[in-house]
């Protein structure tokens, strides 16, 4: 038995130096709410006196939202730190209460490292020891049960326990582990908020100093542009004298002029038993047509001066005369 720790010990050692253990490094919620600078990488081991784990379906999607529902119903608040890994469409979590940690704020924990899929992981038949100031927890998966089972207690205690089963164990060391970071709901909550509210404050400023650099240069196009106002005057001169031109032709009508013409015709052929016939404007010129007695032709060439043609008889015997005007 001790012979297998020994051997899994000196394989660990050799899988993973000391200088490439991972550590962490902020995320973009930290960068987002300027926060990068003050993120601590050097967190110190520290094992939680209430430390309690399990393991839960794993629905994708759903993963935080599920281990903080078992976590918070197993250590009776919903103010707790954990973490998880998800193998084998499971998901395996240890978690505390976060008053734990008050006097541990930059810390974590080494037994997280022994979850399925991290760094100290072998096997399920394998137990994980960690021991740190006289306290000691292991992590072991019951062999007919399958289920995960984490020990916490005096080393005194714990120890003999773990060493007195039928299993390898492993001891960790928190020097060459990958460090696993706590999670805290409230915590990431908060983070993204003042991240939103900074991101929001930029957005802000960027708008008003490309507002303020649009305005500026409005202001020196205005007044640094030559104007020719001279020469727009003229040219709008010459457009309203144009429009007015075309405007009054337009109204000019030569209509009335006419219909007071026809109707003198008209009136003069009515005392004489005349028809008009025909009444043609042709540009400025208008050429008409009636139908006369023959007694009445030389009245009406004195009057209208027309012209008359003496061959071109109408069937009831009238004389079609011609005027032009």
């Amino acid at each position: 038995m001790f012979g297998n720790k020994k051997d899994k010990n000196i394989g660990a050692e050799a899988a993973k130096p000391a200088n490439a253990a991972s550590r962490p490094s902020p995320g973009l919620a930290d960068y987002v709410s300027g926060e990068a600078k003050e993120f601590n990488r050097n967190l110190i081991p520290h094992l939680p006196h209430e430390l309690v784990g399990g393991v839960i379906p794993h629905i994708p999607g759903t993963e935080e939202e599920a281990v903080w529902n078992a976590a918070s119903q197993a250590c009776g608040t919903e103010k707790i730190h954990f973490t998880y890994s998800i193998d084998e469409k499971r998901i395996w979590y240890l978690a505390c209460p976060s008053e734990e940690l008050a006097s541990y704020p930059d810390s974590w924990c080494p037994l997280a490292t022994a979850l399925p899929g991290n760094s100290e992981y072998w096997d399920k038949e394998t137990v994980y020891l960690y021991e740190q100031e006289g306290l000691a927890s292991a992590l072991r998966w019951d062999p007919e049960t399958g289920r995960m089972q984490v020990f916490l207690g005096a080393s005194r205690t714990i120890l003999p326990r773990v060493q007195s089963m039928d299993a390898n164990f492993v001891t960790i060391n928190p020097e060459v582990a990958d460090i696993v970071l706590w999670r805290n709901r409230q915590l990431k909550t908060e983070k993204l908020s003042r991240a939103t509210a900074r991101m929001l404050v930029l957005s802000g400023m960027f708008v008003a100093l490309i507002s303020a650099l649009v305005l500026l240069y409005s202001y020196v196009a205005v007044n640094m542009i030559n104007r020719d106002l001279a020469s727009v005057k003229l040219q709008t001169n010459e457009a309203a004298n144009t429009l007015m031109v075309n405007a009054y032709n337009a109204m000019q009508s030569d209509t009335i002029k006419h219909m007071v013409r026809i109707q003198e015709i008209l009136d003069g052929l009515s005392k004489l038993d005349g028809t008009l016939v025909r009444y043609e404007v042709s540009g400025n010129r208008a050429q008409w047509e009636a139908l006369i007695p023959p007694a009445f032709v030389q009245p009406v060439q004195q009057r209208f001066s027309v012209q008359v043609d003496d061959n071109n008889e109408e069937k009831d015997n009238r004389i079609r005369v011609k005027g032009n005007r």
